[in-house]
């Protein structure tokens, strides 16, 4: 809005200099100052449209955006009172919101991605409870690649008890072997995909690929869900209320399609 009447700040000025009315215009200092914050609030814009997003991996994105705001709001010296009372409001209300969303699920989904695993966007003290808390998930996690096993027989089963002691401290070694051939791994651009990432490279990292496709494949807003029933309500309507489903799914696969076309 604030861009919008930037633009046209003339057709505005002119329009209203034709008519009489009892409008207060803005003053010269009142436009400079919503050219500052149009400027100010750019950062909140492409991190809006950033999340809400449904073609790319957006889950993960979402505490490297806050940091990148936190960082955009800091005050400094040189800004005006507004200015600096609008970053101050900023902060706080962002700071109550993040308080509110499943940190945990959004440090291991960044931490799984390869553009941010080395979770340069968290304070260093939370770095290494991101992989340990990866970690207990990778113990938690079932094999995917082994059978069954047989019963064996009660007897040999006594003498492997004896040996039990030393097979978790050789579980814990294998998980961190795993943790840190994924750490060594270079990360990738910001351009690259995560899942694509990860599709190549599922054989050298098959714990934890399993766990990328869980964390990475949670979208990080409502949008994409809510644009969906905002198409299908376009499509059924009261006049068209005798609609199969089967043809409205046909419907809106059509109207998506043609839009990325």
């Amino acid at each position: 809005m604030i861009s919008r009447l930037l633009k046209n700040q003339e057709a505005i000025k002119a329009t209203l200099s034709r008519q009489k009315h009892k409008l207060v215009m803005l003053t010269a200092c009142e436009w400079d100052k919503l050219k500052k914050l149009e400027t100010l609030l750019e950062p909140c814009r492409y991190v809006t449209e950033l999340l809400g997003g449904e073609t790319y991996v957006s889950c993960s994105v979402v505490l490297p955006a806050f940091c990148h705001l936190y960082r955009t709001m800091e005050v400094s010296e040189e800004d005006p009172a507004y200015i600096e009372r609008f970053k101050t409001a900023f902060n706080k209300d962002l700071l109550e919101r993040q308080k509110t969303l499943n940190n945990r699920w959004l440090k291991i989904a960044s931490a799984l991605n390869p553009r941010f695993k080395d979770l340069k966007h968290l304070p260093k003290g939370e770095r290494e409870e991101v992989w340990t808390s990866l970690e207990v998930l990778l113990q938690n996690e079932p094999s995917r690649t082994t059978s069954k096993p047989l019963e064996e027989p009660a007897k040999k089963r006594s003498l492997l008890f004896l040996t039990s002691d030393s097979e978790s401290d050789d579980d814990v070694i294998g998980l961190n072997r795993v943790l840190n051939r994924y750490k060594a791994e270079p990360s990738i651009c910001m351009e690259a995909c995560p899942l694509q990432w990860w599709s190549t490279h599922a054989g050298a990292h098959q714990e934890l690929s399993v766990l990328a496709c869980k964390y990475l494949a949670s979208p990080a807003t409502s949008v994409p869900c809510e644009r969906l029933f905002s198409l299908a309500g376009n499509i059924v309507q009261e006049r068209r209320a005798a609609l199969a489903s089967e043809n409205v799914d046909k419907l809106v696969c059509l109207s998506n399609w043609l839009r990325e076309a």
